[in-house]
């Protein structure tokens, strides 16, 4: 029998701390939906004391996930363990993962506390979080640069204390292959009680071996949980990348002997919705998710693949679910298909109204393009959301006239505290000009830190997706807009960025 991999899912809270991708309570829950579908056996949706909305989204998603255990992140104190225990009293499996820096270098500069002091705190935070459930999970942060007795002699008390899951963390992606897999194979060799946890490894990319970092905690140190993320998202470099973890390991299952519960024709739509929702586009040549990932263009590939598909690839693109990507709905689809289709992609709308809204919205877009994706049907629904949410700022419409030796100037109209402002401004192209004229009005004193364009779909009516990334005193958001027309989608993401910024809910990152 082959050991199962645990595939253990941070998307919702490692992979939120990248700047900018932040996500709302909804956009939350349809990832944990769509995690589901994909069989993910743990989904990280939080970090509970970090924010209200942190802690709101862990409870949603507690009270609507079944078949995953979910987890929330946690300090090694007692009010951040309390707190995720509340996030997560709905949950039928649930688990607490508590942490505190074991290295000198975080001990001394971060924490300021004395190595005794940090073993004792730990020990504490995994009793206590035994008082609301069995499965506790321990991570002792910066491991990969912690001095190896002080690991041995935390991990072997947290053990004692009822940590049942153990996580070799590579914080800071400071990790090499060889040495990482055989750091924690001594760990687990010279710990007396090694046996009686799980081992995991959570690495990050920042030197781009995340994923080899993982694969060896697996093979040489004996690891059978990976943590990671959709499109490998995450702070810095990001994280291990799940679609690339559970590809390796399934495609070659000669080598690792492993198990997977992972439904792996669910990986391009989560991969697709991830990137969506936070605007994060996937380059074209990543793994397994990115669009040239089965495409072919030399002719010597080309000829191999008609006569043999295995001459050149290892992996069967509808394995992933890029066969999936299909036409799905028309000008002509009724009401009735359009809801079956958002239950199909995980979308619920509370009410009636709402899909009537979202439906009208449909066959508006269905006039203007005569071919309806997945993608788009996500990229309409999530504008839906937006304009459904008591936000500041509406788009309402816009106005564009751009001439080649003239300087383009745009009319913006939009919706600000129940009333419509109309303003307008020049530019050096066509969305300076919309920027400068909503700027005209709103004066929010933002810095534009990203601009994107990526097309949803295929084709020339394929809507355009724009991201716009803005930082202000501090604060990073990003805003997402979807129209066929790009300068359209671009006013909307700028004021949908503005919304974020305007919004009180401050994020903690769990690593001060």
């Amino acid at each position: 029998m082959a050991d199962k991999l645990i595939i253990f899912d941070t998307t919702l809270r490692d992979g939120e701390q990248s700047p900018g991708a932040s996500m709302t309570k909804d956009e939350k829950l349809r990832i944990a939906k769509q995690l589901e579908r994909l069989k993910v056996d743990v989904i990280e949706a939080g970090f509970a004391a970090a924010s209200p909305g942190d802690f709101e989204s862990i409870k949603a998603i507690s009270a609507t996930i079944k078949d995953s255990i979910i987890c929330s992140l946690s300090r090694a104190n007692d009010r951040d363990i309390s707190r995720a225990a509340e996030a997560l009293a709905a949950a039928q499996r649930k688990r607490i993962h508590t942490f505190i820096a074991t290295s000198p270098l975080h001990m001394e500069k971060k924490l300021r506390m004395s190595p005794d002091q940090v073993l004792e705190q730990a020990i504490q935070a995994v009793r206590f979080a035994r008082n609301f459930t069995d499965d506790v999970e321990f991570s002792p942060e910066d491991g990969s640069r912690s001095e190896m007795d002080f690991l041995c002699r935390v991990i072997e008390a947290v053990i004692k204390e009822g940590a049942t899951t153990i996580n070799f963390a590579d914080t800071v992606g400071y990790g090499v292959p060889e040495l990482y897999g055989n750091m924690l194979k001594t760990l687990r060799e010279r710990i007396p009680n090694s046996d009686k946890a799980i081992w995991s490894v959570h690495c990050h990319n920042d030197l781009g071996m995340a994923v080899a970092n993982s694969l060896a905690g697996v093979m040489i140190g004996g690891a059978r949980q990976v943590e990671c993320t959709i499109n490998g998202l995450g702070e810095r470099a990001g994280n291990t990348a799940l679609e690339e973890i559970v590809m390796a390991v399934r495609t070659r299952k000669d080598y690792f002997n492993l198990d997977l519960g992972i439904d792996t024709t669910q990986i391009v739509p989560a991969s697709k919705l991830v990137s969506q929702i936070t605007g994060f586009a996937v380059q074209p040549n990543k793994a397994v998710v990115g669009a040239n990932a089965f495409a072919h263009a030399s002719g010597i590939h080309q000829d191999g693949i008609l006569k043999a598909r295995d001459t050149y690839e290892i992996m069967r693109a509808e394995d992933v679910g890029w066969s999936a990507n299909k036409i799905v709905l028309g000008k002509l689809s009724g009401r009735n298909a359009f809801k079956q289709r958002l239950e199909e992609l995980g979308i619920t709308l509370e009410s009636e109204a709402e899909i009537n809204a979202a439906f009208t919205r449909f066959k508006e877009l269905a006039d203007r393009k005569s071919e309806i994706f997945d993608e788009d049907i996500l990229a309409l629904v999530s504008d839906e959301e937006q304009a459904n949410d008591k936000e500041a700022y509406h788009f309402v419409s816009l106005a564009q006239h751009s001439e080649t030796g003239e300087s383009p100037k745009a009319k913006v109209v939009f919706a600000f505290a129940g009333k419509e402002v109309t303003c307008e401004a020049k530019g050096n192209g066509p969305v300076d000009a919309i920027v400068n004229a909503i700027e005209s009005e709103v004066s929010s004193g933002a810095e534009l830190l990203l601009f994107s364009v990526n097309a949803i779909t295929t084709g020339t009516q394929s809507q355009g997706e724009v991201t716009m990334r803005l930082q202000k005193a501090g604060r990073i958001v990003n805003g997402v807009g979807a129209d066929p027309d790009i300068v359209v989608a671009s006013a909307k993401a700028y004021l949908s960025a503005l919304n974020k910024l305007e919004s009180k809910s401050e994020k903690l990152n769990p690593q001060v």
